[in-house]
């Protein structure tokens, strides 16, 4: 088989695969497009579970608390009719501490009663409310599951033929070779590229130019250094150059006149400078010798200044010291 069929074939193979991972990478997406409704339907029901709970208590509550109220209503009716039959100061005393007292706790217990009553009723609704937004979840959510699982059939449907065509394609190449490509495409999405000049199409990295000419040849089937991808060589396009394939000893530039009077104006220039340098230096170094010498000479001259100076002291005390 010639090397540009080998190449055909790895174009067409990466179309197929592409493809092929494309699809399963959306099948293995698929379930988690999922993930976020049932999360929140099931937080939806444990909330609905707690509150549901909580509005139990509250039933429990109030059967206690009509009960209490029940036993109070009868406390307070028996000392009523109690009273029609007292014969003592102290008899009536005592049914009229109980009848007080049971009014009192009646109209305690009333009270809780209603509230509780209240709270329950609130409870209910809200129940009612949370039972409709979690049927209304289910609906949308095994909705959604059957549209995801028709697809998913549509999907293996597509996978099966893509297989038919890998398999018919990859007929004939190198079966290391089309495993190395499965991986590099899994990975990169392409996995045959174009060397245009030196440079990869797919890293757009810089070949060595010996390794560019051997794609060029076409001779066998060479894979990027930097990218691992397969390469083929692709003619350049009007407006574009092939960069460094031809031996860099090779190439002659021409020299103009105008070039060639500038290039000695310049080193004429440099010779001038260099004379004029040397110049400079010799004469720094003969100030700084002269500075060197002026300073001995001056320390000297300090020496005897001082001298001089101290003679005229002198004088001076010796003048004050007759005076007095």
């Amino acid at each position: 088989m010639q090397m540009s069929e080998v190449f055909d074939k790895l174009k067409s193979l990466q179309d197929i695969l592409s493809e092929k991972y494309e699809i399963e990478n959306s099948i293995k997406e698929s379930p988690k497009e999922l993930e976020a409704q049932e999360t929140l339907l099931a937080r939806q029901k444990k909330e609905y579970l707690e509150k549901n709970a909580v509005y139990e208590e509250c039933k429990e509550k109030v059967a206690a608390l009509t009960a209490e109220l029940q036993d109070a209503v009868k406390l307070r009716e028996e000392g009523e009719k109690g009273m029609d039959n007292i014969s003592t100061h102290r008899e009536y005393e005592a049914l009229d501490k109980q009848i007080t007292e049971a009014t009192a706790k009646e109209e305690a217990v009333r009270k809780d009663l209603d509230k509780e009553k209240k709270r329950c009723s609130e409870l209910s609704e809200d129940l009612k409310m949370d039972e409709g937004y979690i049927k209304d979840s289910e609906n949308d959510l095994n909705g959604r599951k059957a549209s995801i699982n028709k697809q998913l059939d549509k999907y293996k449907k597509q996978l099966d033929k893509l297989s038919k065509k890998e398999e018919s394609v990859s007929e004939g190449l190198d079966q290391e070779v089309v495993y190395k490509f499965q991986r590099i495409i899994q990975r990169n999405s392409k996995g045959i590229v174009a060397v245009k000049g030196t440079v990869c199409d797919g890293c757009h990295m810089i070949l060595p130019a010996q390794f560019a000419n051997e794609v060029r040849e076409g001779e066998k089937i060479l894979f990027c250094p930097y990218c691992s991808r397969i390469l083929y060589y692709e003619q350049a396009q009007e407006g574009e150059v092939d960069f460094f394939l031809v031996d860099p000893d090779e190439l002659q530039f021409e020299e103009t006149e105008e070039e060639t009077k500038h290039y000695e104006e310049e080193m004429d220039r440099y010779a001038s400078d260099s004379e004029s340098y040397d110049e400079d230096r010799e004469s720094y170094s003969e100030d700084n010798k002269r500075f060197s010498d002026d300073g001995d000479y001056s320390d000297k001259e300090k020496d005897d200044e001082d001298d001089d100076e101290d003679s005229e002291d002198d004088e001076e005390e010796q003048d004050i010291v007759e005076e007095e």
